[in-house]
């Protein structure tokens, strides 16, 4: 019998679209190889729908989307909507909602990609961040003191339970573990100024490091492992810190590893449903000219094959990207593909 999976894709806005039908096109190429049964759902919401229609994210369809087995997501951004409006009720009410509280983020770079890290390969630039996805800064706590007035007062708080940062450090030991790479989890913070909420997460980090002694671990400060992930990224294996901390990390994870057309990740509740999407946004400027890199729309599949246990799909899929990179794009370096969207896509699904 084919093993069914029910997959809600909200391809959203901008250049979205585009990549979202590269993913699915190879998924689909996938199935058919592998005994697959991907049934599709697609949701409009987005900048787009937003606009005409004033709906942003209704209840009944977060109702739904915990029904299935996984999310695949183009990108949620529009020049017309301000800044906060979709990122909040869209992009951050899926996290908050769906309890999806690790962010994971691979940091790998293909033969054949560009890093900007000077006598650096594949062999050094192979990690993975966790991030917590639930808590600290964008848990939306604090507000203002007299707004508007000369005496105005702005308070961001940066909220962190127990809970919460236990069960990020446990997925970060158990992900680090069954990777099986180097077996060495760092734990990112700043002890030395946010005093409350790293020495909460060093206290943990200890207590849960008791049960893995397979498992080496150490402690950076933020700025210093931003210093160490471009002079030495290699010594690094798994990296698990907060929510805004990750935020930054994974950018500068993103540029090491070859750019945003190249950089995918997931946000993952280990006990529910998951939700994966291309790292780069919306880029509305190229939309519908068909010069997208279509790629960490792929890897974003793969990453969901591979949350759904088809180890054997994902890890074909994985190959075929990483050929493609390595064959067919040998212009990235100087920012052109040398194909379109769809183009690339047809490369990857010949390679299956």
């Amino acid at each position: 019998m084919p093993r069914e999976y029910n997959i809600a894709v909200i391809p959203g806005d901008g250049t979205g679209p585009e990549v979202v039908a590269e993913g699915i096109k190879v998924l689909e190429g996938l199935s058919h190889k592998y005994g697959l049964r991907l049934k599709f759902q697609t949701y409009p919401f987005g900048g787009e729908h937003y606009l005409k229609n004033g709906d942003l994210l209704p209840d009944e369809v977060i109702h739904e989307l915990k029904q299935m087995d996984a999310i695949y997501l183009g990108a949620i951004g529009h020049p017309d909507v301000r800044p906060g409006i979709l990122e909040r009720e869209i992009l951050l009410r899926l996290r908050f909602e769906l309890d999806l509280y690790i962010n994971l983020r691979p940091v790998v770079l293909f033969p054949g990609a560009y890093t900007p890290l000077k006598d650096k390969g594949p062999e050094d630039i192979d990690f993975v961040i966790v991030r917590e996805n639930s808590e600290g800064l964008y848990a939306g706590g604090g507000g203002f003191l007299k707004k508007g007035s000369p005496d105005e007062v702005a308070i961001q708080e940066s909220i962190s339970t127990r809970k919460g940062v236990e069960r990020c450090i446990r997925y970060a030991f158990d992900y680090c573990r069954n990777r099986d790479k180097g077996k060495h989890l760092t734990l990112c913070g700043k002890t030395n100024v946010l005093t409350y909420e790293f020495d909460l997460w060093q206290r943990v980090f200890q207590a849960v490091l008791m049960e893995y002694p397979d498992v080496t671990t150490d402690y950076q400060h933020v700025d210093a492992l931003c210093m160490w992930m471009v002079k030495n990224p290699e010594q690094f294996d798994v990296i698990v810190t907060n929510n805004m901390f990750g935020d930054i990390i994974t950018d500068l994870g993103a540029i090491i590893q070859g750019g945003l057309g190249i950089a995918a990740g997931g946000n993952i509740n280990p006990h529910g449903t998951a939700m994966f999407e291309p790292i780069g946004g919306s880029a509305p400027k190229y939309a519908g000219l068909n010069k997208i890199n279509p790629l960490a729309a792929l890897s974003a599949a793969q990453m969901m094959l591979d949350y759904l246990e088809e180890n054997e799909a994902a890890s074909v899929l994985l190959d075929a990207i990483k050929k493609v990179v390595r064959d067919d794009l040998k212009d990235l370096q100087a920012g052109k593909m040398g194909y379109g969207t769809k183009e690339v896509g047809d490369l990857v699904v010949g390679y299956l």
